[in-house]
């Protein structure tokens, strides 16, 4: 992971390769995406939460 936003329902995230992808409360969960927003803000753990728990559950792929 290379970088994330957080918006007020959702988190989007940048990956290695470049892809971006938006996470939101209605696509991923509320629970999902408070837990991102807070692997987030800590620095880590972020980018194995979403391969584990909300891999394919993204909104819309920015990039």
């Amino acid at each position: 992971m290379r970088a994330y936003q957080l918006g007020l329902d959702a988190i989007s995230v940048e990956f290695a390769d470049g892809s971006v992808y938006l996470y939101t409360r209605a696509s991923a969960g509320s629970a999902a995406i408070a837990h991102m927003q807070a692997l987030a803000e800590a620095g880590r753990g972020l980018a194995t939460y979403i391969n584990r728990h909300v891999r394919e559950r993204y909104a819309e792929r920015l990039r």
